[in-house]
């Protein structure tokens, strides 16, 4: 291939692998960051490729890596099992099992989600505005990949495939560094990824995980200046609070889901009651998971006891008047209304109506997703323009927050934060934009 035999020089990477193999344990940070700084140079080699790739070539090494995950689906699996079977003997919590475990329908899952995100357009070369200058300068401003991208994950195997495809589709190369609890997982499915670009032609250096379980690899990377160009974490608030505390490099964070569905007095109950028991129980462990409910009090006593029965085994957290409601469910402390649980248990809040509903969640969310339940439409503007959230919706249940959902094929995450990125983060998330200026001659005058 045309530029590869750039990246395959002999260099001190072979030794420093060698090293981490034999003796993983005794890594010295120095090892770590010439490592790291290896895998950043030949991303960004494959970057330089990917740069004159056409959008038929990166199509081509999605689907064929979507096709080969299905083909080593029982390699995927017999790995998984490996990390589903230490994760249990470590004692992890069931939601944190049901983020890490695959089967067969998940794997599909992934493949599909690459296939879609093949099938979008490509949003590298968009042009996204234009002006035209009275000194005869055309100028564009046209969207461009950001170059590296360093992804620190945890325990989901699915991120590094999804990682994978938007990065490609987006002209991006990607450092994987997953968590040990799913390292035999995420091994595979870069095998399967590999395989998809070796199909197309591409550099393999396009995708690459970090080898390593050891903690300074992900110190190496937030190092990493001039060399990754964007880190983006996605996991638990321990790792995403490391990153926006230690990052020297630019970073996209996704801070917890401490998400809310607030019950307005003018809710259809049961669509209410099917709503939130959809979004706290779906799936406990996903950061879309509602983690408070915040109910009316005109409704509340109608609606909280038909909730429970819907939520069966969920452990309710309330107020003094949800308890009252609710007699036997235990008493919220101030530090429920914070917390993302992650878990099968819900905080709830009794409150006086659309103001006090909207001062509470503006007070206790994460910034990640929210919903009001009501029939009444000025309501739900009033909710919807205020709560500022990244994802706020109406009618909805909070687990709807996912870039699949919302028709980007996959995400790289939900963006918590106001620069740059928004909620969930897809294919035009992943450009950044440069300007272009044609002139004729054009001189500036003194």
């Amino acid at each position: 291939m045309p530029g590869r035999s750039n990246c395959a020089e002999p260099s001190p990477r072979p030794t420093i692998n060698q090293n981490m193999e034999k003796n993983m344990a005794d890594i010295e940070p120095t090892d770590a960051k010439s490592y790291v700084d290896e895998l950043a140079r030949r991303a960004r080699s494959a970057v330089a490729q990917l740069a004159t790739a056409s959008t038929e070539t990166k199509n081509k090494a999605i689907r064929a890596g979507a096709d080969a995950l299905i083909e080593r689906q029982e390699k995927i699996l017999r790995a998984n099992a490996r990390d589903v079977d230490n994760a249990r003997k470590a004692g992890k919590p069931d939601a944190f099992i049901d983020r890490l475990a695959l089967d067969e329908g998940r794997i599909e899952a992934m493949a599909e989600g690459m296939r879609t995100v093949a099938d979008l357009d490509d949003p590298v070369g968009r042009v996204l505005a234009t002006f035209d200058r009275p000194n005869g300068l055309k100028i564009e401003r046209v969207a461009v990949p950001i170059g590296v991208i360093g992804m620190i994950y945890e325990s989901r195997p699915n991120v590094g495939a999804d990682a994978s495809a938007l990065c490609l589709k987006s002209g991006n190369a990607v450092i994987l560094r997953g968590g040990s609890d799913s390292h035999h997982s995420a091994g595979e499915i870069n095998a399967a990824i590999a395989e998809g670009l070796k199909a197309a032609g591409l550099p393999t250096e396009a995708v690459q995980i970090v080898g390593t379980t050891d903690r300074a690899a992900v110190g190496a990377m937030l190092e990493a200046v001039g060399k990754i160009d964007l880190i983006i974490p996605r996991g638990g608030k321990s790792l995403v609070e490391r990153v926006r505390d230690q990052a020297k490099v630019p970073t996209l964070l996704h801070l917890d889901g401490n998400c809310h569905s607030y019950v307005h007095a003018r809710a259809d109950l049961d669509k209410a009651v099917s709503v939130v028991q959809n979004a706290k129980q779906r799936r406990l462990g996903v950061c879309g998971a509602t983690e408070s409910l915040v109910v009316d009090r005109d409704v509340a006593k109608d609606y909280l006891p038909r909730l429970a029965e819907a939520l069966g085994d969920c452990e309710l957290r309330g107020d003094e008047e949800a308890q009252r409601i609710l007699p036997g469910i235990k008493a919220a402390t101030a530090e429920d209304w914070d917390t993302e649980y992650l878990d099968n248990i819900l905080s709830v809040k009794v409150v006086d109506g659309l103001e006090d509903a909207i001062d509470f969640v503006s007070a206790h969310h994460s910034g990640h997703t929210d919903a009001i339940l009501t029939e009444d439409e000025d309501a739900a503007r009033q909710f919807m323009t205020r709560v500022d959230s990244a994802v706020v919706m109406h009618n909805a249940s909070t687990q709807f927050s996912d870039g699949g959902e919302f028709g980007m094929g996959a995400e790289i995450g939900i963006a918590t934060g106001k620069m740059h990125a928004r909620g969930p983060v897809g294919l035009e998330q992943l450009c950044s934009f440069h300007y272009r200026v044609h002139g004729e001659g054009q001189t500036r005058p003194a």
